[in-house]
């Protein structure tokens, strides 16, 4: 994946993997899927690492957009068979197959839980409802993203084609490209980030070498303005360890999740009484503990 967003021409079309889009490794066929900020079901976790043992290596990966891959599939001229895309469904992970290339939106992994100036949970899980019910945004490269900073400044640095970063618990700043753009009410701000996604595919044409970034556009998607007086400093990364508020950040390796691995984090998070994990931008996954 790239690190940066490059300004420069494509010559190729996007090939980034998803579910009904595999990516031919040299171990078999590689599927991504996303997480909207990460957020991830304990039984969608038991029941993906399942299919991992089934299919594949028998082990869960994680990404440095928080999301997740298993990898050493079978398949046949580049496609899943039809038992392992329905193990894989039968998840939950894959909520759309029109869409789910595009479902690329990193949020700060602990809005809503502790710190930060708003809880963004709510503007991620309504910019994904607009995305998917959008027959359009279908043709967004999948690796456009977006990236939605509650105010703790962990992402102000990542690089995004579109985002906001939360002014308190009302108002954002839009981030277009590497620019920033209006204030905007958060009520508003998927709306918002929807609109502009879509000006983007209209201004980005068609064919190979179609843009797959907003700074890579002739013209700027929108007029760009000065940065809010009230936008947080850069923070940084969320250190592996124990929380303040209760659990704890564990770092995943390029190795992945063995089944081992899932079976304690699960059990951890079950046992403080929480059904979800939080994979992280930084490789990792948040348990909740039972002060959260």
């Amino acid at each position: 994946m790239d690190s940066a967003f490059s300004s420069a021409r494509r010559a190729r079309r996007d090939r980034c993997p998803g579910v009904l889009r595999p990516w031919p490794a040299d171990d078999g066929l590689l599927v991504r899927l996303r997480l909207v900020g990460g957020r991830l079901p304990t039984d969608s976790l038991t029941a993906l690492s399942a299919v991992a043992e089934r299919h594949g290596d028998g082990r869960v990966h994680v990404t440095g957009r928080a999301n997740l891959q298993i990898r050493a599939l079978p398949g046949h001229q580049g496609r899943l068979g039809t038992a392992v895309l329905a193990a894989i469904e039968d998840t939950g992970l894959l909520p759309s197959r029109t869409h789910e290339l595009v479902r690329n939106v990193m949020v700060s992994p602990r809005t809503g839980v502790t710190g930060g100036r708003a809880d963004l949970r709510p503007v991620a899980g309504e910019l994904d409802r607009l995305l998917c019910a959008d027959p359009a945004l279908a043709a967004l490269p999948a690796r456009f993203l977006f990236v939605l900073d509650d105010g703790r400044g962990d992402l102000m640095t990542r690089p995004c084609d579109l985002g906001l970063v939360a002014l308190d618990a009302d108002g954002a700043q839009l981030r277009v490209g590497d620019a920033w753009g209006p204030v905007v009410p958060l009520g508003g701000a998927a709306a918002a980030l929807t609109r502009l996604a879509r000006d983007f595919v209209d201004a980005r044409g068609i064919g190979p070498t179609a843009p797959w970034h907003v700074v890579e556009l002739d013209v700027p998607l929108s007029e760009s303005v000065p940065p809010d007086r009230g936008l947080p400093s850069p923070g940084p990364p969320l250190p592996p360890g124990p929380l303040p508020e209760g659990g704890r950040h564990v770092p995943v390796t390029d190795a992945g999740m063995s089944p081992q691995l899932v079976a304690e984090l699960v059990d951890e998070a079950r046992a403080a009484g929480a059904g979800e994990l939080t994979v992280t931008p930084w490789r990792g996954v948040i348990v909740p503990g039972a002060a959260a």
